[in-house]
């Protein structure tokens, strides 16, 4: 018959090995995923600096004003802006899973990823192209930008986001049909929100929405919501091109990683 002293050590053994599990959580990662995430190493570093260059942004609009810091809607009349809160809400949720190394986080952190990784791209791609014909299309005659601002607002944002995307991400399963769907949702909801901020502001956040009239504005939103949805599937496949294709991948299911255990 075991001693008091026996059974004490043996639990002591049990607990430790407890302690020891818990304490050394693996995630079980994609296959085709490049790069461990989550994970307290490079992906918390690439999250970091990511919320670093998201917060700049913020503390930006705090500290240089302009008109629309005091009018209805702040800063959020911006698809810039919009975008920009979708990409930090994405590396919260990344850097979260990170350092919990949870995986329900990180399933979160790709959700929002199918909807700000395309938008950012898509404001790029808005922003810079317009800025090339006349950036005034874009940004007000008597507000003044320093092109780093510039880069941190219009571009750092859609590299981030593709980083993340291609190295510390599961492959999408969205279809095109989803694709279309999201983006037009959001092109519809922008276009009520931006609306709405007009009816009291009595003006636009962009000027070119000022010189173009309720068709010709139907026919940009229209078209940015078409162009987000091909980013989608661009963004797929450049995953795919870069990382392999998974054919087991069931459409429209988000993948979940598995928490697994080492001793």
């Amino acid at each position: 018959m075991a001693s008091t002293g026996d059974i004490l050590t043996e639990k002591v053994k049990d607990a430790g090995k407890a302690a020891t599990s818990a304490m050394a959580p693996i995630i079980e990662r994609h296959p085709l995923q490049r790069l461990e995430s989550p994970s307290r190493t490079v992906s918390a570093a690439i999250h970091i600096l990511g919320i670093a260059n998201f917060v700049g942004c913020f503390r930006h609009l705090v500290n240089f004003p302009t008109h629309i810091n005091d009018s209805t809607g702040w800063h959020f009349q911006y698809l810039t802006i919009i975008g920009l809160t979708l990409a930090t809400i994405t590396f919260v949720l990344g850097l979260l899973s990170d350092i919990l190394l949870s995986p329900k986080l990180f399933a979160y952190k790709n959700l929002f990823s199918v909807c700000g990784a395309p938008m950012e791209i898509l404001i790029s791609l808005l922003y810079w192209g317009i800025s090339s014909i006349d950036r005034r299309l874009v940004v007000p005659p008597e507000i003044h930008t320093e092109f780093w601002t510039d880069l941190m607002f219009h571009l750092f944002p859609a590299l981030l986001m593709f980083l993340d995307l291609v190295l510390l991400s599961p492959p999408w399963t969205i279809k095109a049909l989803p694709a279309f769907g999201l983006s037009g949702t959001i092109a519809v909801g922008y276009w009520m929100w931006v609306n709405y901020c007009y009816s009291y502001n009595g003006f636009y956040p962009y000027p070119i929405f000022e010189l173009l009239d309720t068709p010709k504005r139907a026919m940009l939103f229209g078209g940015s919501a078409v162009t987000m949805a091909v980013m989608t599937l661009v963004l797929k496949w450049a995953y795919g091109s870069l990382n392999g294709v998974d054919g087991l991948e069931v459409a429209g299911t988000p993948y979940m990683p598995k928490d697994k255990k080492k001793i």
